[in-house]
């Protein structure tokens, strides 16, 4: 394995040493120039490495090692639910009958796979109350855009065109006011209360003719349950305003609680998050979007239908849909890594995704309370914040422990957000880690603490076990080195 003072793959390259093999040109190479535009040909050979096979498939397992997954260790990713994908949801989206198929065939020919979409729909209409569910977008902001959009087309058919502004708590997740923003709203901001939930007093302030929605993430991203949700919805409705639920947390809600009974009008869900699609990485994920009976009309079109005779097909005849929002239909990999996933636990097994999940964060919370400062005392849902005020103090910041918790081998949780909270960690340990796991986790945070009190320095230095060690972050935010140099 490459260690920090073992040479890169250019450094280990010497003349003549061969890593691969090239099947003989089927073309006359001089005829190549033919083929080619002369401008796009290299004046030069490019000049690449000279490694055998076996140095390069080392290079290339030794970075490897050095990316952090679920898979590899503990990832207590706040607000980002980065839990175990069921190699299961892998094994069924590579059936021939799913992953060989192409979305331009005749629905009769895919009526496996339209089936599979349309209960994958009705399954999540089920589980967070809605009347309906489109699949299209790609990812949670995704949603949370479509979502608005049906609104706003709402609105606008009832001739509500100075609904114009989405009040959004400072609680929410960051893409709420952006996605307000997209799509064509002011964001208006409303406050958290001493008890990190929303200030109904501000909120009534804050409400008038020109609210056109309320965006709720629930459990918000202090990891608490938002209790005075029957007075928001009444608050908003009176107004004549929709509700939105940025369902992102929903592993903290499932089969205990709906969207749709608590009042709210839209939802999206996260199958990259709560239905474990792989998460990360730069996607792919999914963002499923369900509304009440109102707004149905507005759906993204195609819709898939069930017809009478009991065969799958899309509807593309919705006059007042807000058209199309993906290529294709959503991200198909992901539905089919959400539906096995569905099924295979079941309603029981999604109420204890969600039982366990709490279970855990609440654990995790009590255990390191004496260490760290805890802003909100009460029960937490999936995840709950703490703060390094206390280690700031003697010289260590949150950004430190984040550090050097890459010395214990763990990706760290987030940090510096939600914004309300000084010195902040969000912490997530999700529903799939075991107590042993925990445990050793909750040892490290008190070991680092420790250290803050009686070794601050090397908390202040670290990581000290890394390839690379600690960064001058303003520099390598303003002056990335982008390409390799040889040396």
């Amino acid at each position: 394995m490459i260690t920090k003072d073992q040479p890169f793959i250019f450094e280990r390259s010497k003349p003549g040493r061969v890593g691969h093999s090239l099947p003989t040109l089927d073309i006359e190479e001089q005829s190549i120039n033919e083929l080619i535009p002369s401008e796009f040909l290299r004046e030069l050979e490019p000049e690449l490495p000279e490694v055998s096979e076996l140095e390069i498939m080392r290079h290339y397992t030794a970075l490897s090692k050095r990316n952090h997954g679920v898979d590899s260790g503990f990832y207590p990713l706040g607000s980002c639910t980065m839990k175990y994908n069921p190699k299961i949801n892998e094994d069924v989206a590579r059936f021939e009958g799913l992953a060989h198929i192409h979305p331009y065939q005749p629905v009769e020919q895919v009526q496996g796979a339209m089936e599979l979409l349309y209960e994958l729909q009705t399954s999540l209409a089920e589980i967070t109350g809605m009347d309906e569910v489109t699949l299209q977008p790609a990812a949670g902001a995704h949603g949370e855009w479509t979502g608005l959009m049906m609104i706003r087309a709402f609105h606008e058919a009832n001739g509500d065109f100075q609904r114009t502004k989405v009040i959004v708590p400072d609680s929410a997740h960051g893409t709420n006011p952006a996605s307000a923003t997209v799509a064509g709203f002011a964001s208006v901001t409303v406050r958290t209360d001493d008890n990190g939930l929303v200030d109904l007093d501000h909120l009534r302030e804050v409400v008038g003719e020109d609210t056109a929605a309320l965006m709720l993430t629930n459990p918000n991203t202090l990891g608490l349950f938002e209790s005075y949700i029957v007075e928001m919805a009444q608050i908003i409705h009176e107004a004549g305003g929709k509700l939105y639920y940025d369902g992102a947390n929903s592993n903290a809600i499932l089969g205990i609680a709906r969207p749709g009974d608590m009042g709210f009008d839209v939802v999206h869900l996260n199958l990259h998050k709560t239905f474990t699609g792989p998460h990360g990485g730069g996607g792919p994920g999914s963002g499923p979007v369900g509304v009440k009976k109102d707004l149905i009309p507005y759906l993204p079109k195609p819709v898939i239908v069930k017809r009478v005779d009991g065969v799958y097909d899309f509807d593309y005849n919705r006059p007042q849909s807000i058209g199309r929002v993906k290529p294709y239909y959503g991200n198909y990999g992901i539905n089919v890594r959400a539906y096995t996933y569905i099924r295979t636990m079941g309603p029981d097994g999604l109420r204890k995704v969600s039982e366990y999940a709490v279970l855990n964060a609440n654990y995790m919370m009590r255990r390191l309370e004496p260490h760290f400062d805890l802003p909100y005392t009460q029960h937490c849902k999936h995840e709950f914040v703490i703060s390094g005020r206390r280690q700031k103090k003697l010289g260590v910041r949150t950004l430190d422990i984040a550090k050097r918790l890459l010395d214990f081998g763990y990706h760290p949780p987030t940090i510096y957000f939600p914004l309300n909270v000084e010195e902040c960690m969000m912490i997530e340990p999700t529903e799939t880690e075991s107590k042993e796991t925990l445990d050793e986790f909750i040892d490290a945070m008190i070991q680092i603490a420790r250290e803050a009190e009686e070794n601050p320095e090397i908390v202040q230095e670290a990581p000290h076990t890394t390839v690379i060690s600690r960064l001058d972050e303003t520099t390598a935010a303003r002056k990335p080195i982008l390409k390799y140099e040889k040396a």
